[in-house]
């Protein structure tokens, strides 16, 4: 491969200069230009990316960290955020920690020293607070709430509402022993969907019934379980995302129960195998390409104008599908 300095030898300039063309950071003749430009596609140079970005104090990455790759709501999330970036002209280092809370730091640092222009952190911990505010990058908080001294946005959907328009619509549907398997309490999202499912069922007069459950497929098998010894007689269950809803879908199949005439059930995200999946899941939509875009532009924006922008929070809708009927 050439060096900058077999281009530079090439067209009669400077190493300088070639550098010059190269980054943009100055003036130069255009008939100088124009020859380093013949040199650098004769020669098939190719600048070297690690240093052009600690020059230019940009490497046009934005650094993704996700806590799940088994969860199809955050491959959904990365797709839109990668689509968004790559549209600008920027890529992405995706990162997934396992649920780990030392992995997440660790890919902080790491993204801290390759210079990445942001991170867009999808986590699971609060615990990695003190490792965001070290990082003095932009931050983007996707679907959680993080508060730190240090300025950094907060993009997630309406929770809040989510909660409530699940339980109105298993309400609609003619529910009246309905649970609520919520996320862990721990995350702000899962916080604000409870109550939204608390304030509607003390409006409508229905008993609170709760369990709490992570979100994922194996932890949906085991509450589908808990459910049918605590409450047998639940006819509508509220799950805490779509991959749950689907386990428990699994488990009152397995035990007899028909879907949704015996039991109306609703996911929440709106991730696409809701519509692989029979009966397609009725659920509570997180707009997660108009959010993966936002986070992009919060960070795209903050190289430029060195001003981040505070928490945004997204319209839920309800999609109904095949697992909750309307009461007539």
């Amino acid at each position: 491969m050439a060096s900058i300095r077999e281009v530079a030898k090439l067209a009669g300039v400077s190493p300088a200069t070639v550098s010059r063309v190269m980054n943009g950071t100055a003036n130069v003749d255009k008939e100088k230009a124009s020859r380093v430009e013949r040199a650098i596609e004769e020669t098939g140079f190719k600048p070297n990316e690690v240093a052009r970005a600690l020059f230019k104090k940009s490497s046009r990455v934005i650094g993704v960290i996700a806590p799940d790759i088994d969860n199809p709501f955050f491959n959904e999330m990365a797709k839109a955020i990668e689509g968004e970036a790559y549209r600008q002209g920027y890529r992405i280092t995706l990162c997934y920690s396992e649920n780990n809370v030392e992995k997440e730091r660790e890919s902080i640092r790491m993204l801290s020293s390759m210079n990445a222009d942001g991170i867009i952190l999808m986590t699971n911990h609060e615990e990695v607070e003190d490792e965001v505010e070290a990082s003095e990058l932009p931050v983007v908080v996707l679907d959680r709430t993080i508060r730190m001294d240090r300025g950094i946005a907060c993009i997630q959907a309406d929770n809040y509402a989510g909660g409530q328009i699940a339980t109105e619509h298993l309400i609609q549907c003619g529910c009246r022993n309905i649970v609520n398997v919520c996320g862990p309490q721990r995350f702000s999202s899962a916080r604000q969907r409870y109550q939204g499912y608390l304030d509607a069922c003390r409006y409508h007069g229905r008993e609170i019934q709760m369990i709490e459950c992570d979100y994922n497929f194996a932890d949906g098998l085991i509450v589908a379980e808990q459910i049918l010894q605590q409450y047998p007689g639940v006819d509508g269950i509220m799950a805490c995302d779509d991959i749950v809803a689907i386990a428990i879908y699994k488990v009152l199949r397995r035990a007899g129960y028909h879907v949704p005439e015996d039991v109306q059930l609703i996911g929440f995200d709106n991730v696409m195998l809701g519509t692989m999946f029979t009966p397609e899941l009725t659920t509570v939509e997180q707009p997660i390409r108009q959010m993966g875009k936002a986070a992009v532009n919060i960070v795209i924006n903050y190289m430029k104008q060195h001003t981040i922008q505070k928490d945004q929070i997204f319209p839920v809708r309800l999609v109904q599908r095949q697992t909750t009927v309307l009461k007539k």
